[in-house]
């Protein structure tokens, strides 16, 4: 019987390991992405998202794979850092007042936020997640708009050009979206160019802009730019406003809750 190269083995299994971590922290995520941050080939990504997603472990999409905590079906407890991901919704529900016309994305922190949304709150919240529109029906005295058109399978938020030409329509007061990247210099990013578009697009169709993202994505960046910091007006992370890692990200008129 042909004895096992337990050296490969464990290899294997660290790289594993680094991969539903980058996985779990960027929610989705590339394969060429993922290749070169853990210095494979992306056949050898490719196989290992194969076996994680046999094992239950991660979702494949078109060219990667995704978070299991991302998927409808999925519990809260089943987040990454769900308890990190709480502190940032309950420091962002300061920001939400009645009368409010919000723009809202999706992803696990966002429903942490959607949990905690008081039930007297009377607010419009438009969004272009399917997930987060049905999330909010939970809430009775809140007006919802969903944004629909074709739905990204990377993002599962509505993208193309009908979206876009219906976000320059609003003026909200407050848009309120998380972040695959962050970093002082190069801003906020993502890999995908139409989650990117459909981000901007918020953005600019919104007189406040609040940025809920876990400290581990502090100081990472991915391929495409969506704007840089001093384009947000809230920074809302798991960290004291006052902690030094905080530092690096005064930007423009950033607030840090």
């Amino acid at each position: 019987m042909p004895q096992t190269d337990t050296s490969v083995v464990l290899l294997k299994e660290e790289r594993k390991g680094l991969l539903i971590k980058e996985i779990n922290l960027h929610t989705r995520i590339y394969l060429a992405d993922l290749a070169t941050t853990l210095n494979v080939s992306e056949d050898t990504i490719r196989r290992d998202i194969n076996e994680l997603a046999e094992e239950g472990k991660l979702i494949k999409i078109r060219g990667g794979a995704m978070s299991k905590a991302y998927h409808h079906t999925s519990a809260l407890q089943e987040t990454y850092a769900h308890q990190n991901k709480r502190v940032i919704a309950q420091k962002a529900l300061s920001l939400l007042k009645d009368g409010m016309l919000i723009l809202i994305g999706g992803g696990t922190t966002i429903r942490e936020l959607i949990k905690l949304i008081p039930q007297e709150l009377k607010a419009t919240f438009i969004t272009v997640n399917p997930l987060t529109a049905v999330e909010l029906l939970d809430k009775p005295n809140l007006e919802i708009i969903l944004i629909g058109g074709q739905i990204s399978r990377y993002s599962q938020m509505s993208i193309g050009g009908e979206v876009y030409q219906r976000l320059s329509e609003l003026r909200a007061d407050l848009c309120i979206i998380g972040t695959n990247a962050i970093d002082a210099r190069e801003g906020l990013t993502d890999s995908d160019w139409e989650t990117v578009q459909t981000k901007k697009a918020m953005i600019k169709a919104s007189s406040k802009v609040a940025i809920l993202t876990i400290s581990e994505k502090m100081d990472t960046v991915m391929r495409m730019k969506i704007t840089d910091l001093d384009q947000i007006d809230y920074l809302i992370t798991d960290l004291p406003a006052d902690a030094p890692q905080m530092a690096p990200y005064q930007m423009g008129n950033v607030t840090f809750l």
